[in-house]
């Protein structure tokens, strides 16, 4: 007992000691000070000031709706029953806390305009002082999983109710803990946008609008019978609704709450609807029309779309799956019929924050909206919003539904006048897509740079793997030796920036079972949310095994572990052409000219290991240009103070050939075909098996990539003629269109045309005529 005394006397006495020097981490979070540190890697180091996790504070859940009402838990920090907490979003957004029965502190997530990490700091004493900071991840409705929102039953009658023989009950459900309390209000929130679109005067507005029920028993289920909304509140035909306690007022804000995914409010529009939707629509459809004939032109600023299935899933730093449609999961293509997948641009467009949709078919072909009404759409909002965010049309998901969603239900859902819609929003096809040329690095390292050139070098340090004065990018990596004994290494660490982008680090953790993510030095969570918007980065994590990092420029960087080693992929759109250097090579299509050195001397001989190892090693990085964490004693002593390239160590350069080798009969089981010089190296000069195998994988995979990213010939989209019709909806190189004509109608010119080598279809015109009448 005495002992336990004795220390808890030294810790309060270490930390008075501190904060009488200033030594306390109130006002100093990410900070390195005299006696101790408040920056994110004093955990590791073990260096934390003794007030650390009291200021710098670390929240469960770290994530939830943009929509708000997600209670999270101050972890680690002092309250009391006194503490009146109040929680700061960007320094002018506040909720109000409290402390439960445990005196832990809780905050409640605001309604934001924004996705991405949100700064958070916390108060105790009502507002005076905000001495606690965090931050919070505010999340996309499409992005949340299921569990954390209130789900509308059949969410389709909900959209359609109204329409034609659409009546009857509707019915919600929600996780009863997501709401702490025994009786809940359940309100109808609704989202427009006000002023002049591309003006200051734009902004987007949610607003409460009234209550479905008040003072209901939180059971998990809510059912009842819509009607027309009354006081002009009909004319809000975008929304959500909102679980919250009764105990606070109608339409209070930032209140702990489950909300409904955003969607179009046809069960309450006015009756006029109901009497005739498609009149209705089509009155809407109209003037959407007119609306988008006074609004600037945003198509020609949107990327291409991909021409294969296999493209748009191989183009990870351009493209990414939409959550709408996705092969992974069932293809459930609401908005899309006789669609399997589709993906969407990650970045929007320039000037007009515009999206980029592309959907393709169970043959992997591009659909168009001239053939199909599940056809690739472009978005004047992008469905994910945009940096700044906060404004239209950068409001993630709200801003897309006003412009591209509700459009969609007026033209094309609620009426069939989908010609409206599909003049504003046609396909894009890919004749102006390029692919990006990729480039790998795999097992005991081996690399294959942009334009296919495949070599081995087993340095040990920190080298330079791709850098671009040009587009500011550079992806640096971290080698270590594979064991104790073994003269081979292995990747164990990539980092990488585009400036002035957040610095991204993926590296091994511990008893290489993982890849650990760190943004700026800390260590990223992926444990609630697999996608992250970062500051000009995006972070995808799908499992512990799997990263992808997405620049503004489009450049990709896939980490893949596989059997305890770090696979790596970049992948570089065409406009990093010519200005690319680093172990990866120069990306011109030159393979001749791919292993310079830094000051542009070439390697003259690929085939001596002995001068590529020299090349290697001459692309070792300095202290001033290293992006890598640098957070255990090892890490100090092994690269920080030590040259990035150890000289002394000298790899083993050729595969030993002996017949008696204990490991000789796996390699031959293993190791054969195209790329088997890495498996082999792997495992005779590595001693493992198992790496060896993943250098096959790899090799392989990487081989697979390039087949789906070969460029291919498009000859756009092909019009039947006037007053004939077509039969063929695929338009690339041997693509045929079978052509006719109507009844009544004669062919002249083919009846069948060809998409060509050229991107020309074969043939003159093809007409259908009236025929003559001979006298």
């Amino acid at each position: 007992m005495m002992d336990r005394f004795t220390v808890v006397i030294f810790v309060l006495l270490v930390s008075c000691i501190c904060r009488t020097l200033g030594q306390t981490c109130e006002g100093n979070c990410g900070k390195k000070i005299v006696l101790c540190s408040c920056h994110s890697t004093c955990t590791s180091l073990g260096n934390c000031c003794t007030d650390y996790r009291e200021y710098c504070v670390e929240i469960l859940p770290y994530s939830g709706s943009i929509l708000g009402g997600t209670d999270f838990i101050v972890l680690d920090a002092t309250f009391n029953n006194s503490s009146e907490i109040v929680c700061r979003f960007h320094d002018n957004i506040k909720t109000e806390g409290y402390v439960d029965e445990n005196s832990r502190g809780h905050c409640i997530s605001p309604l934001l305009y924004e996705t991405g990490w949100v700064p958070l700091s916390i108060s105790s004493d009502n507002g005076t002082t905000f001495n606690r900071t965090g931050a919070w991840l505010s999340v996309h409705t499409g992005k949340l999983d299921a569990k954390f929102k209130a789900i509308l039953v059949n969410s389709t009658k909900w959209q359609y109710y109204g329409t034609t023989d659409v009546r009857g009950n509707l019915e919600m459900t929600w996780n009863t803990s997501l709401v702490r309390a025994e009786r809940v209000n359940i309100e109808l929130w609704g989202y427009r946008e006000t002023g002049e679109p591309y003006t200051d005067s734009w902004l987007g507005e949610w607003a409460y609008l009234y209550s479905l029920a008040k003072d209901h028993p939180n059971s998990g289920s809510f059912s009842f019978l819509p009607k027309p909304a009354e006081n002009g509140f009909s004319s809000w035909e975008l929304g959500s609704l909102r679980i919250s306690p009764s105990i606070y007022p109608d339409g209070m804000w930032n209140v702990q709450a489950a909300w409904t995914e955003d969607h179009a409010l046809a069960w309450h529009l006015e009756e006029k609807f109901r009497q005739n939707s498609t009149v209705w629509a089509l009155d809407k459809c109209v003037a959407w029309d007119q609306l988008e004939n006074e609004l600037p032109n945003f198509l020609s600023e949107i990327i291409d779309c991909p021409c294969t299935l296999a493209q748009a899933r191989a183009d990870t730093g351009r493209f990414h799956t939409d959550y709408g449609c996705d092969i992974e999961k069932g293809s459930v293509c609401t908005y899309h019929p006789g669609c399997v997948h589709c993906v969407r641009a990650i970045q929007a467009s320039p000037t007009y924050a515009a999206g980029q949709q592309c959907c393709y078919d169970s043959t992997g072909a591009q659909v168009l909206t001239a053939d199909s009404i599940g056809g690739s759409t472009p978005d004047r909002a992008h469905d994910w919003g945009s940096p700044p965010f906060k404004k239209p049309p950068r409001i993630p998901g709200q801003s897309h539904w006003v412009y591209d969603v509700l459009s969609f239900y007026y033209c094309c859902l609620w009426s069939d006048n989908c010609h409206f819609y599909f003049k504003h929003r046609p396909s894009s096809d890919c004749r102006r897509y390029k692919s990006p040329s990729s480039a790998v690095v795999f097992g005991d390292p081996h690399f294959i740079t942009f334009d296919g050139v495949s070599y081995s070098f087993n340095g040990f340090g920190e080298y330079t793997l791709v850098t671009s004065f040009a587009k500011g990018l550079t992806i640096q990596g971290r080698t270590e030796p594979v064991n104790g004994t073994v003269k081979a290494t292995q990747l164990t660490s990539v980092a990488m920036q585009e400036t002035p982008s957040d610095i991204i680090e993926v590296r091994l953790v511990s008893g290489h079972n993982g890849l650990e993510v760190l943004q700026n030095q800390k260590t990223l969570s992926f444990s609630e949310q697999s996608w992250m918007d970062l500051h000009g980065v995006y972070v995808f994590s799908p499992t512990s095994s799997n990263v992808t990092v997405m620049f503004s420029s489009g450049a990709g960087v896939e980490v893949r572990l596989r059997e305890g080693t770090m696979t790596t992929t970049v992948l570089l759109p065409e406009e990093f052409i010519d200005t690319t250097m680093g172990l990866l090579g120069q990306m011109n299509g030159d393979p001749k000219d791919d292993l310079a050195l830094t000051n542009g001397e070439l390697v003259q001989n690929l085939t001596n290991p002995e001068e590529v190892f020299s090349f290697g090693a001459g692309w070792a990085i300095s202290n001033q240009s290293a992006l890598f964490t640098y957070d255990s004693e090892y890490l100090f002593d092994t690269f920080l103070y030590a040259p990035r390239h150890d000289a002394s160590f000298l790899p083993v350069f050729s595969i030993p050939e002996n017949p008696n080798d204990p490991l000789a009969n796996q390699t031959s089981e293993i190791c054969s075909g195209p790329g088997s010089q890495f498996c082999r190296y792997d495992i005779l000069v590595g001693r493992s098996p198992r790496m060896g195998n993943a250098s096959k994988i790899s090799f392989q995979s990487h081989i697979s990539l390039e087949e789906d990213l070969k460029p291919v010939i498009s000859c756009g989209w092909f019009s039947p003629p006037s007053n004939g019709k077509k039969e063929g909806t695929t338009y690339l190189q041997g693509a045929k269109v079978n052509l006719s004509c109507n009844e009544g109608f004669t062919l002249t010119g083919p009846s069948l045309r060809v998409c060509q080598w050229d991107g020309v279809w074969s043939g003159g015109d093809t007409k259908c005529v009236v025929p003559s009448m001979n006298k």
